[in-house]
This record gives structure tokens, C-alpha cells and sequence, in this order.
């Protein structure tokens, strides 16, 4: 049995800033558990290029540029000039609009934003991390010790005990995956069950080139499309680095599913064809990620109920039951500004760390 006062579940954003905290508030007796064989959560960047999570709001996320910033991390405004194009249908051709954007600028990190998840990484001791432990079971005695089970890949499993959990996973991803003894109250699991997990339907298609060849046709690569298989392409390029086009699939999941990948690229490849011309059919790399097929992102729930909506947050810690404070959720969905946004795990994981500390007064 490992002992630790806290337990941190999950290695995404809110759970690497929750032990980041931690340390900064001097509290050193905690573990974090990631499932996966790497840590990020639903920030995945391949080549510099996110997969996932990809623009911060300056205006709207102070806390989340305040982090950025106390990091150290570079980064650069998401490229907007030129005109976008619109496809409304097949039998009429694109139209090309002025593009006067409406929207507050984003910016994006100059590596991706695995920057971010590194950065926070490298503030961390490494006997803190512990990868490839998925939480299968928890277990709260009258005691108010909880009992922690994980399995590895090879399904070895381990036993922690501690005094809280922190619960840096999605809320409907904790009801399917882990099993609490005794049951959570009925109102936390159908919470939890209601609460949506942002990127779970979704996928995203990046195609790398030598040149941003749509700029030289006056174009910002942005493109609004009712034909698909893209339905939103943006501009990915990196300033003095590798251009490239990036696009979210409007294909339900559940359709994506039955389609081989191989057949998903060349259809975006060709849409890409049809819009820029013939510059776009080769791409130097292409790739797609499907995260409703990421089995520690998506639920079945999540394939059936694809709409791209925030949901509501539900509370922070189970109420009415011995879970009482005994859980504070801390990912994204917890938030009650940003629910589902980056800025969410940073708003959320800030809440949910001074509860914990303020409550249990942990040093």
C-alpha cells in the first residue's frame, strides 16, 4: 500500500496545475495518477501541431495567460489576414468573403500546446508522476481513508490509500471508468452522467505543407463548409516554421467509426483540393485524431450526444454522502466560467486546490 495524503487523478492540464500548486503552496505529500502512457489529457500535439486543445483567449483567460506568462512559454497570434471562404452547397462554388472578424484574437504556443504540459511538467518531481496507473477503484471507509486501486497496461494492479482526491478527469469519464464504494449519491452520478466532456465527439484533421501557398492567393485559411468532410479549417502554421492547414471533421462519431481512416485523410485531402487548389493534394504529413475513439476521453454517451455545446458544472464535491469533501473535481467541466476551455482547467483546478487546502489544511 502507498501511502499519500492526496491523490490527483488524471495527467492532463488540471491535474499537472493542481501538483503545481501544491508545490507552491508547500504541500509536498501528493501523488498524481495518469492513465495513459503520456501525460496532457486532451492537449496532444504532434510536430508542434495540436490535436486537441489549441487557442487562449488573452482577453477572456487572464488566469490562464498569467500562467503562460509565469512560464515562460512563447507564443504568436493566431494568423487571421486574408479572406475566408464559405461553402454552402454542391451545386453553388465557394464564395470568398472579406474577412472582418468579429471575435477576440487568440494566440496559440509556439510549440503546441505541449509547451504548456511540459513546462508544467519540469516544476514537478518526477517520483510525483506516476503514468500508465488507470483508477479503477475507490474505496472510502468510515474512516475517511480512501482505498485507491489502478491497473497498468499489462493490467498489474497497485493499491494507494489517502485522504482526499483531487479529480482532474471529465465527470462523465469518472461514472464509466471507476467504480466508488460505497455509490456516490444519486444526484452527483446523474450530475456527473448530464455534464458533457469537451473534444469527446470530435476530431481534427491537419494537413503540413512546404509553403502556406493560400496566403499567396490573399486567403487566411479559414473556411466555413456545409459540404464537409471539414466543416471548420483554420490556418495552423507555425511563423518561421512549417505551414500548415487544420480542420475539425463534421462527420458524427458515430459514422467516422465505420469509416477507415485512410478514406476519412483522402477525402479531407480532397476537400482541401477543392478549396485552395492543387497545391493541397500533397501534404508532407497528415494525420487525424479521433477522440471519440480515445477511450480516456470519450464515452458511449458521448458518441450518441455530439452536439458541440458546453455544458453546466455540476458541484464541486459530492454532498449528502461520505464522499463529502472527500472529492473536489478539478477538471475542466468543474469550472463555472469555462467549462470545457484550457482556461477552464486552470479556473477549475485553482477553486478546487484552495477548497482543499482551505478545508483540510494541508501543509
Amino acid at each position: 500500500m502507498i501511502e499519500s495524503k492526496i491523490i490527483i487523478v488524471g495527467g492532463g492540464l488540471s491535474g499537472l496545475y493542481a501538483a503545481y500548486l501544491l508545490e507552491q503552496a508547500n504541500c509536498s505529500d501528493y501523488l498524481l495518477l495518469e492513465a495513459r502512457d503520456r501525460l496532457g489529457g486532451r492537449i496532444h500535439s504532434r510536430h508542434g501541431f495540436d490535436l486537441g486543445a489549441t487557442w487562449i483567449w488573452p482577453e477572456m483567460n487572464p488566469q490562464l495567460m498569467q500562467l503562460v506568462n509565469e512560464l515562460g512559454l512563447s507564443f504568436f497570434d493566431q494568423a487571421e489576414n486574408g479572406d475566408l471562404i464559405i461553402e454552402q452547397s454542391r451545386e453553388l462554388p465557394p464564395v470568398r468573403l472579406s474577412n472582418n472578424t468579429w471575435s477576440a484574437s487568440s494566440i496559440r504556443l509556439k510549440g503546441g500546446m505541449d509547451d504548456l504540459i511540459q513546462a508544467l511538467n519540469q516544476k514537478i518531481p518526477a517520483n510525483k508522476i506516476k503514468i500508465e496507473q488507470q483508477v479503477t477503484d475507490l474505496i472510502c471507509h468510515k474512516s475517511h481513508e480512501i482505498e485507491i486501486t489502478t491497473q497498468d497496461h499489462a493490467g498489474q494492479k497497485t493499491n494507494y490509500q489517502a485522504h482526499s482526491i483531487l479529480l482532474a478527469t471529465p465527470p462523465r469519464l469518472a461514472i464509466q471508468k471507476i467504480k466508488f464504494i460505497p455509490e456516490l449519491p444519486q444526484s452527483t452520478s446523474q450530475q456527473w452522467q448530464k455534464t458533457a466532456t469537451w473534444m469527446a465527439p470530435h476530431a481534427k484533421y491537419i494537413a503540413i505543407y512546404p509553403e502556406s501557398f493560400w496566403k499567396q492567393q490573399g486567403l487566411s485559411g479559414q473556411v466555413r463548409s456545409y459540404i464537409g468532410p471539414l466543416v471548420e479549417i483554420h490556418d495552423a502554421s507555425i511563423p518561421h516554421g512549417q505551414a500548415a492547414l487544420f480542420g475539425f471533421l463534421g462527420v458524427p462519431s458515430t459514422t467516422r467509426q465505420k469509416i477507415d481512416e485512410k478514406d476519412l485523410l483522402v477525402h479531407c485531402q480532397a476537400q482541401l483540393v477543392r478549396l485552395f487548389g492543387k497545391k493541397a493534394k500533397n501534404p508532407e504529413l497528415a494525420f487525424l485524431k479521433d477522440w471519440s475513439t480515445d477511450s480516456f476521453t470519450a464515452t458511449e454517451t458521448d458518441w450518441m450526444n455530439s452536439a458541440s455545446i458546453h455544458s453546466f458544472s455540476p458541484d464541486i464535491t459530492p454532498t449528502t454522502s461520505i464522499w463529502d469533501e472527500q472529492i473536489i473535481g478539478i477538471a475542466s467541466e468543474w469550472s463555472k466560467h469555462h467549462s470545457g476551455y484550457l482556461a477552464g482547467a486552470v479556473d477549475a483546478t485553482k477553486v478546487g486546490v484552495q477548497y482543499l487546502l482551505k478545508n483540510k489544511q494541508y501543509s
